[in-house]
């Protein structure tokens, strides 16, 4: 039974379609993987019977032949920073570690309100302020593939449930890389959709203007089957975009492609293998390959790094203690309060950001720093519409490296931060970028290319990475 929780979703859809398994019998068998995993520590909370009731109910009304999404009955979960009413939304911090939100995400509710079944809420770093979901206070995910590596991060619980068979799909969110990356360490997919192609309502904010939801699946097809049921325009968040075409792959975008190539300096053997594989299999296609020159990785990674803490410190302010949220004990005015709860309520990592974005913009440092970096911004993204002109789809990497090892000495804040250079740009610029594993790699473990395309060109990337998937299925 539980092999079939490894399957691709169009062939979990099927099998549910034509009654060859049940809602039921498909929720419990995942219950059992995630019960079986603990040692993961890919959820924060699981929501089993409510999972097993709406199973049910969907067994019932497809019984009585009425007609359902294929995303019916297809058990899922969601990254711990979305809200869905009455059920634990934590952020992996000790500051919201009792909050149950009385509303839920709007991306939640559009797969909820067609039949998915929520399994629980994964585990993820710290207010989605890491890269390796190590910051958490419910303690660090591990990577099903090799426990002694890093699962990446901020969405390494959605990456390592889908990785694991714990989940059929997950969503999770993309500030800088959070998506793609986590998805890259633990060998599945993972999209950053164009800003705007989601809604926000309900993602608890790190910077508002770089966050998006996303989706992470075991395959192109089924990845963007969801995206393409959570797209679309919300009155609830007025960034959003009213999206009219699909996000399906589409054969129409098999002609000649345009490939620019880049970033295959300072990147391990194996990464370099995997982004130089990807593109001979585009090659033989038809596809013509160019090199591509990206904006410098210290102007993108500096840009990234003070723009998101800046937005960090704003949108952190409102826990104070106070309106809700971890309340400190024993604080005798409230000045104190404020600082014991923050000092208290947030990790290291998370007040590092605060500490770095209330500099940023603090009098005396907002020109230097803010300033400067929302004009790289702007920079970075007409560079990346200058190369659109000329390449339809930039292949990359997602990180330098493959999954590394968790070693007892952490590594520096900065070099956590540079593992985001490659990823960083297409949240900047609010562009989409689509993570494909690659089966080759190195120490074990799968490699990964991003395709990155211009404003809602999400069907071509799926287009594209479904081109490379088949092929190195082979």
């Amino acid at each position: 039974m539980n092999d079939i929780t490894r399957l691709p979703l169009d062939r979990i859809s099927a099998l549910l379609s034509d009654r060859s398994i049940s809602s039921v019998e498909l929720t419990k068998a995942y219950l059992e993987n995630i019960e079986n995993n603990k040692h993961l520590n890919a959820f924060i909370t699981v929501t089993a019977e409510e999972a097993v009731r709406t199973a049910t109910e969907i067994d019932r009304r497809r019984m009585n032949g009425e007609p359902l999404s294929p995303l019916a009955g297809v058990p899922f979960a969601v990254k711990d920073n979305m809200c869905v009413n009455g059920i634990p939304t934590t952020c992996g911090s000790k500051m919201l570690s009792d909050f149950r939100p009385p509303y839920t995400a709007t991306a939640v509710k559009r797969i909820l309100s067609i039949g998915g079944v929520l399994l629980g809420k994964t585990n993820m770093d710290e207010f989605a302020m890491g890269s390796c979901s190590d910051t958490s206070y419910f303690g660090a995910v591990l990577n099903p593939l090799d426990t002694l590596r890093s699962p990446g991060g901020s969405s390494g619980g959605s990456a390592a449930a889908v990785a694991a068979g714990l989940a059929a799909y997950a969503l999770g969110s993309d500030t800088g890389g959070s998506v793609r990356q986590p998805a890259a360490f633990c060998g599945v997919v993972g999209m950053k959709p164009t800003y705007g192609a989601v809604s926000r309502y309900g993602l608890v904010a790190f910077a508002s203007s770089l966050d998006q939801i996303g989706v992470l699946s075991a395959d192109i097809a089924g990845n963007a089957a969801v995206l393409d049921c959570i797209k679309g325009k919300d009155n609830m968040d007025v960034t959003s975009l009213d999206i009219d075409s699909s996000f399906l792959p589409d054969s129409k975008h098999c002609g000649k492609l345009r490939i620019g190539i880049a970033g295959l300096s300072n990147v391990s053997v194996g990464v370099k293998a995997a982004v130089l594989c990807a593109a001979d299999i585009l090659k033989q296609m038809g596809g013509e390959i160019k090199e591509v020159t990206l904006p410098d990785s210290d102007t993108l990674v500096s840009a990234y790094y003070i723009i998101s803490a800046a937005e960090a410190s704003s949108n952190l302010a409102r826990y104070d203690g106070v309106r809700y949220g971890y309340r400190a004990d024993d604080a005798d005015n409230i000045d104190e309060l404020f600082v014991k709860s923050r000092t208290e309520g947030f990790g290291d990592e998370v007040k590092r950001r605060i500490m770095l974005g209330t500099f940023c913009l603090s009098e005396g440092s907002k020109d230097k720093y803010y300033q400067k970096a929302t004009a790289a911004r702007e920079r970075i993204s007409k560079e990346l519409d200058r190369i659109f002109e000329d390449c339809d789809v930039i292949l990359s990497p997602v990180a330098p490296t493959t999954a590394p090892l968790v070693s007892e000495k952490s590594p520096t804040p900065l070099e956590v931060y540079r593992q985001d250079a490659f990823t960083v740009a297409a949240n900047l610029s609010g562009l989409p970028a689509l993570s494909v594993p690659i089966p080759m790699g190195e120490n074990e473990m799968p490699s990964a290319i991003q395709l990155t395309g211009a404003r809602l060109s999400e069907s071509l990337l799926y287009t594209v990475g479904r081109i490379i998937e088949s092929e190195v299925a082979k």
